[in-house]
């Protein structure tokens, strides 16, 4: 395979994982303009977005168990589950919004998600091992801009959820075919038994221990922020704005802070590959973290300044998430390395369950500010566990 074939096939994965990723927050793009048609209580709304989470966990776990995307070809899983993920999402356009099977579906394309994201992960780092921080970096970042897609098309679309809901499907299904073009790169490692004790490596592996809990403090805070930041906003603009008004610059906020780390994941990932990945996370977390509490201090006050503290939060929040992937992928067997990738983001997610479902309630409790400063405990963990693995790696 020459070096053009090897950025050729990156250059379909990233496309096909922005695409399928978009299925992600498309509840939470739609909400606003869901609550004017359909009657939606606090939980209604909260599974809505965190029962993507716990498909995902179930769908990942049963991935790494069996090494799904160590022992079958990655393209394949890939294919199949993004095009599964997109009819599914699709069926929100016929079921009641408000029934079990609203929640039911997005469950299933959390799970079906599962071989989208971390599979993809796999692909990328068989293409390099000296590059492998950028490779990883600018899978991240396009799955942050599929992530985000959803509210800009939610912003523009004139109150209509349906074309969010459809969009979002149609993207999905074209990127699972796209998967099929797909070359392997050389660094591939497939298994060739299913060994379960390849997780074991989670636990055992100091390694590959401190990444994971650098990616469980980051996850802390990531998922709560990208799927609570359009409400979060909302109600901050509207101590200074018509509430129309604060529902439209919400929408277009919630867009930007997560569609925004696209900008800041491929210099991450260029810069971890030169002066360490442990490094570069630990700088992210460092500014997230302040970011988050900036927020809390100035929740309420001008619109203007809390859209540009979002942002930079939305720059820092998300440039790390690559190293952790990269940080186990460099510590593991190529042939491991796809069942303890799934397996960490198995885990990070679970975390993000509880997280997403227990935001808006606990904001119910002590308001928004006092919810956005306990985020910051995540970095802050983060930090410490990579900073313990530098040193380690340094030994």
């Amino acid at each position: 395979m020459t070096t053009m074939g090897k950025w050729q096939s990156l250059a379909i994965l990233l496309v096909a994982e922005a695409a399928a990723m978009s299925l992600w927050f498309t509840t939470a793009a739609i909400l606003p303009d869901l609550l004017r048609e359909v009657a939606l209580g606090p939980f209604q709304q909260s599974a809505l977005s965190s029962g993507v989470q716990a498909g995902f966990v179930v769908g990942a776990l049963v991935s790494a168990a069996v090494g799904l995307s160590d022992r079958i070809d990655p393209r394949a899983v890939f294919g199949i589950s993004a095009i599964m993920a997109g009819l599914v999402n699709a069926s929100l356009l016929v079921v009641d919004p408000a029934g079990p099977v609203a929640i039911a579906a997005r469950f299933a394309t959390g799970a079906l998600l599962a071989g989208v994201y971390p599979v993809g992960m796999k692909i990328a780092v068989g293409w390099g091992q000296k590059d492998r921080g950028l490779l990883v970096s600018a899978l991240v970042g396009v799955l942050t801009l599929g992530s985000a897609a959803p509210h800009i098309v939610a912003w523009s679309g004139g109150g209509d959820w349906r074309l969010t809901i459809a969009a979002a499907s149609i993207a999905a299904i074209a990127g699972g075919l796209m998967c099929f073009a797909l070359a392997l790169g050389p660094y591939h490692g497939r298994a060739q038994r299913f060994d379960i004790r390849a997780i074991g490596q989670a636990w055992t592996n100091r390694r590959v221990r401190l990444a994971y809990a650098g990616y469980l403090g980051h996850m802390w805070e990531l998922y709560a922020m990208w799927a609570w930041i359009g409400v979060m906003a909302g109600v901050s603009y509207r101590f200074t704005m018509e509430t129309a008004a604060a529902e439209q610059l919400a929408k277009l906020t919630a867009f930007a802070a997560i569609g925004v780390g696209a900008v800041s994941a491929l210099p991450a990932g260029y810069f971890a590959d030169r002066i360490g990945k442990a490094e570069v996370a630990i700088v992210a977390m460092v500014v997230s973290g302040l970011s988050a509490l900036a927020v809390a201090a100035t929740f309420g006050g001008p619109a203007w300044l809390t859209f540009a503290i979002v942002i930079v939060w939305g720059l820092a929040i998300i440039p790390d998430s690559a190293q952790f992937s990269a940080l186990v992928a460099d510590a593991a067997p190529a042939e491991q390395a796809g069942s303890l990738m799934t397996f960490q983001t198995a885990l990070g997610f679970l975390l993000t369950f509880g997280t997403v479902q227990l935001t808006p309630l606990a904001a119910a409790l002590v308001g928004w500010p006092a919810v956005i400063a306990m985020l910051a405990a995540g970095p802050a963990f983060g930090i410490v566990a990579m900073w313990r693995l530098r040193k380690l790696m340094a030994e």
